[in-house]
């Protein structure tokens, strides 16, 4: 046994102690006695409170969600808020969780370990969407919030997001004040598990209620949904909680032939009929597409677990469903959002839109057409509500969006929401119907108008100690040898968000870039073309954005034009990854 194997046995031999439950002991010692590996794995390192929080495989160890690293972070959090606001004896917190399994039980550790610290806990008392939680920070005026998700990974994982009182995901400097305040938990013994039940209170309907109305004031065009009331729309959940409040919200939107599909409806954290609850992906729609193909179904809408992202499906000019990725249907809702306003003169000049640095350019562009700005922040979407944040006082939030299938409608939400978008995609399929036109006939209008823009993503899993070293391996390749041309056209100007510049290679210049610091490196080519790259801040991956841009003249050559950005595409992977 090497010096870094008993380093590790050492710290596993710690959770043998009294202060673990047998059940875990058990576990740990079953791992000393005949899994090194695997014990390697759970135990040889922390499970980072990162910037966003926890996430990773439930289990037993240092480096997995359990009981005591649930414990650990949230005593750290509760630290924290005590030592920002001493004074404060009302101090509070909202806590939900989504449908995976252990999540009820994550967050009932959360809610125990608050309330023995005194703080005042708002605990829903079922599963709801993430976005709810955002919601329910800001109504009831709380500190803080934390949501027991693990979004669209694998059944395996579960997770824990903060929140600030802004109802946004924590950013400087509570995130890294927090994230010290957490490590400086360096025994489970510094955690009070128990205590203080009495200032838990459970939260349910009446803030369904509050926050479904608060949506339906966004809607733009009752008139033409009444006039499309008819349109089908099919739905899934994926098993997750946006069964319990994206059909109510669709109906009472007004519209009236919301189809299920009860397989999916029914929620379960082994999703026993997808192979990952991830709309990003295909097949996870595959039972929602087939069941829209049943019913003649205009379009179909499916939800992730914690219902915050959405993925959709619509007809194309040959009447068959066809996938939209998350780019397009920002396009679609903000362009359908920007042009409604306008034509009804609910626009002000001081009204601004926000996207992530990795999403479409495309947004920029349609803001620029109605005459305002875009904000261009770090992927993530807690810096658009730190955008949000910091503007409310004078400028109006209108729409944002990132390129992973999260938007936002408006601020009563400070996080994607994709109970409010499935009510304005909704919306926005019946305007277009209403013109005798398709979700698809109105993107191609758009590329015609605004320029055809195509994205890619690519990710590349390593899994593993070895393999989060060779992600930062690659990350330093690229930084120290940069390609000079990608498909043949020159490298023009390079972003690292990590030293925060961006330098013109054209002219020799570097200019500050004004973002918090982020592993995050990106080419600009001379003919247009943006590719990004940043590791998963929840996942063992490294990704890649590719961005390319072109013309469309008319719709009889859209395929032509997008098989000629896809080539494209193949190119600058080769030369980039070879």
């Amino acid at each position: 046994m090497n010096i870094e194997e008993q380093k590790i046995r050492n710290k596993a031999e710690l959770w043998l102690a009294s202060d673990f439950d047998e059940e875990t002991r058990k576990g740990v010692q079953a791992l000393i006695d005949g899994d090194p590996k695997e014990l390697s794995e759970c135990f040889y390192r922390d499970l980072e409170f990162g910037t966003g929080g926890l996430r990773g495989l439930m289990g037993v160890g240092t480096n997995r969600m359990n009981k005591y690293t649930v414990g650990m972070a949230t005593q750290g959090l509760a630290n924290y808020i005590r030592r920002q606001f001493p004074d404060d004896v009302d101090s509070a917190v909202a806590v939900s969780y989504d449908c995976r399994n252990n999540s009820r039980f994550f967050a009932e550790v959360t809610a125990g370990v608050l309330a023995a610290n005194g703080i005042k806990v708002y605990l829903f008392d079922a599963l709801r969407p993430t976005p709810e939680l955002s919601f329910a920070v800001r109504h009831f005026r709380c500190r803080a919030g934390v949501m027991v998700t693990a979004s669209h990974n694998p059944k395996e994982y579960n997770g824990y997001k903060a929140y600030w009182d802004d109802g946004a995901q924590v950013t400087e400097p509570h995130d890294v004040n927090i994230i010290d305040e957490v490590g400086k938990i360096k025994s489970i013994s510094e955690v009070k598990f128990s205590g203080n039940e009495n200032l838990i209170t459970v939260i349910g309907k009446e803030i369904d209620e509050l926050y479904l109305d608060s949506l339906a004031t966004l809607s733009i065009s009752s008139e033409v949904i009444a006039r499309q009331s008819d349109i089908k729309i099919v739905y899934s959940p994926l098993h997750g909680c946006g069964v319990r409040l994206v059909p109510d919200f669709l109906e009472r939107m007004g519209f009236k032939q919301v189809i299920h599909v009860p397989e999916q409806d029914v929620n379960d954290g082994n999703f026993p009929t997808v192979i990952s609850p991830n709309p990003e992906e295909s097949s996870a729609l595959k039972m929602a597409l087939d069941k829209a193909e049943a019913e003649g179904a205009d379009l179909v809408m499916a939800t992730d677990p914690d219902a915050d992202r959405v993925g959709i499906a619509v007809r194309n000019s040959d009447g068959h469903l066809q996938l939209l990725n998350g780019n397009q249907t920002a396009a679609l809702i903000t362009y359908y959002i920007l042009s409604n306003r306008q034509e009804k003169g609910q626009l002000l000049p001081t009204d601004y839109i926000a996207k992530t640095i990795v999403t479409t350019e495309l947004l920029s562009v349609i803001a620029s057409h109605y005459s305002l700005e875009c904000f261009d922040v770090l992927t993530g979407f807690k810096y658009i509500g730190e955008i949000i944040r910091k503007n409310e006082a004078d400028r109006r939030f209108i729409c944002g969006g990132e390129e992973s299938y999260g938007f936002l409608v408006g601020d009563y939400v400070r996080d994607k929401d994709a109970v409010v978008s499935c009510g304005i995609i909704a919306e926005t399929a019946a305007w277009a119907k209403d013109q005798g036109k398709s979700l698809y006939d109105l993107l191609i209008e758009i590329y015609i108008k605004f320029g055809l823009y195509s994205e890619k993503l690519l990710s590349v899993t390593k899994k593993g100690k070895e393999g989060a070293e060779e992600i930062k391996a690659m990350m330093k390749s690229f930084r120290e040898n940069p390609p000079s041309k990608l498909d043949g056209s020159a490298i023009v100007a390079i972003s690292d968000y990590l030293i925060g510049e961006s330098v013109d290679m054209t002219y020799n210049q570097r200019i500050p870039i004004d973002s918090p610091r982020s592993d995050v490196l990106q080419f600009f080519t001379a003919d247009g073309s943006v590719i990004s790259m940043r590791p998963s801040g929840t996942e063992p991956k490294i990704k890649f954005y590719f961005g390319m841009r072109g013309k469309l003249s008319s719709k009889d050559d859209y395929q032509k034009e997008i098989q000629a950005l896809d080539e494209k595409y193949e190119r600058i992977k080769k030369d980039l990854l070879g």
